[in-house]
């Protein structure tokens, strides 16, 4: 079917909506609020119509051969089941731990203040009653 075919009966049918509501109103009294209350419905009436016609699609497209070949030999058909796909893991090897004696003196932040430092001077205090330089 073509496509201009489609679009031209589609407008058809949301031109004619559109003027049947408007009609039902009253054609003397139409406001603002009435066309685009009429113009909503009908485009939520064609789009509610296209949904269940691409829903149907999908399903015969999904379900069309089982169906067909179930009612056809009157015996039920199993799905092809595939074998597993394998995958590499993406983790690398686990690597050795050092050690300790290997390990790393741990550096003290610049930012480390407070009473978890082992530093005698401050760079700010623990609390503001301290001497120190305070922000």
């Amino acid at each position: 079917m073509r496509v201009w075919l489609v679009v031209y009966g589609v407008s058809y049918v949301v031109i004619e909506m559109v003027g049947a509501s408007l009609e039902s109103v009253g054609w003397p009294r139409v406001t603002a609020l009435d066309v685009a209350t009429a113009v909503t419905d009908a485009f939520l009436a064609v789009s509610v119509v296209l949904a269940v016609l691409l829903g149907l699609r999908l399903g015969a497209e999904r379900w069309g051969r089982s169906l067909a070949l179930r009612f056809d030999d009157g015996e039920s058909v199993e799905p092809a089941r595939a074998a597993p796909i394998g995958v590499r893991s993406w983790r690398p090897e686990p690597l050795a731990l050092p050690s300790a004696a290997a390990r790393p003196v741990p550096t003290r932040s610049t930012y480390a203040v407070g009473a978890y430092t082992s530093r005698r001077r401050r760079v700010a205090p623990s609390f503001p009653e301290d001497p120190g330089h305070l922000l």
